[in-house]
This record gives C-alpha cells, sequence and structure tokens, in this order.
C-alpha cells in the first residue's frame, strides 16, 4: 500500500481494484459506436456541403487566431492556418454560400493582423540590436554576430566587399 503526504501527515492510498470509477458508464459497445458513426454519417450528408466547408474554413481561423494570441506570437503555424483559410476561400469563390462574405471579411482581418504582429516583432528586433547585448549604442550588436559566426571571410567575400565599399565611396 502507498501513501500520500499531506499537512496533516501520512495518509494511506490504496489503489482500486476496480478500473472505472463507480459512477461512470460502461464504454460503449462496438454495435453503438458503428451506430453513432453512421447516425454522424447521415447527418453529415444531408447538410449543404458549402455549409459544411464554412465550418471547416471558420476552424481554420480560430487555429490562426489561436496562434497569433500566444505570447508571443506563434507566427509560422499562424501563417500556414492563414494560407491554408486563404487558399479555400480564394480558390472557392463564389460557392462558399451566405457564408463567403464574413469568411473573405475574417481571412482580411487574419492577413492584417499577422503582418501588423509581424512588423512589431521585426521592430522590436531592430531595436534591440540596436541596443546591443551589452548595452552599447549597437556597435557590438547583431550584426557582427552574425558576422562572427558565419566565420572567417573567404577570398570572394572580400572582394565583394572592396567593391561595394569602392561604389559607395564613388558615388
Amino acid at each position: 500500500m502507498s501513501s500520500l503526504w499531506t499537512p496533516e501527515g501520512e495518509r494511506p492510498v490504496g489503489r482500486s481494484t476496480d478500473p472505472q470509477p463507480p459512477d461512470s458508464e460502461p464504454p460503449p459497445t462496438d454495435e453503438e459506436v458503428a451506430a453513432q458513426v453512421e447516425a454522424m454519417r447521415a447527418e453529415l450528408i444531408n447538410a449543404p456541403v458549402e455549409i459544411v466547408v464554412a465550418n471547416h474554413c471558420y476552424g481554420l481561423f480560430e487555429l490562426a487566431a489561436v496562434y497569433l494570441s500566444q505570447q508571443p506570437p506563434l507566427l509560422p503555424q499562424a501563417r500556414l492556418a492563414i494560407d491554408a483559410l486563404g487558399v479555400l476561400v480564394d480558390g472557392l469563390t463564389g460557392r462558399l454560400g451566405e457564408a463567403e462574405s464574413s469568411l473573405r471579411d475574417g481571412l482580411a482581418q487574419l492577413r492584417m493582423a499577422y503582418v501588423q504582429i509581424d512588423g512589431a516583432q521585426q521592430t522590436g528586433e531592430a531595436a534591440a540590436s540596436a541596443v546591443g547585448t551589452n548595452g552599447d549604442s549597437g556597435t557590438g550588436g547583431r550584426a557582427e554576430a552574425e558576422a562572427e559566426a558565419a566565420g572567417p571571410a573567404t577570398p570572394t567575400d572580400t572582394k565583394a566587399t572592396e567593391q561595394t565599399t569602392e561604389q559607395t565611396t564613388d558615388g
């Protein structure tokens, strides 16, 4: 027998030999599951297809919104959901019924939110790299760290740098 620590002291904890809690229902039989699946299929067949597709589009809208609302936003995941929604909405123009205008509006809102969030993140990264990691004015910033991580310059890199320098001093 195991025990569980509580502020009042150790309490013995026995394991139940019954695999189900006493108040739970038994799992459905295979026949019950098959009947439920068949009922759902019949309901789906009777629903207008444009409504079913629109519901899937709303699911993609919600998925993108969830990724955009995370802290920090999960932009690659949001972009995939937005692009998938765009493929459906743009590719099915005139075939989504009454939901089409609201789906187009939602897609436009998601795209705008994505651009704004992405821009804000890039602006924040640029400001952080301008300040530098040690509080200087950017002389030890991100560009130098990236160049250092890239390794020593090859002769072609040096030649390209010299040409660029000559062009900027001549112009």
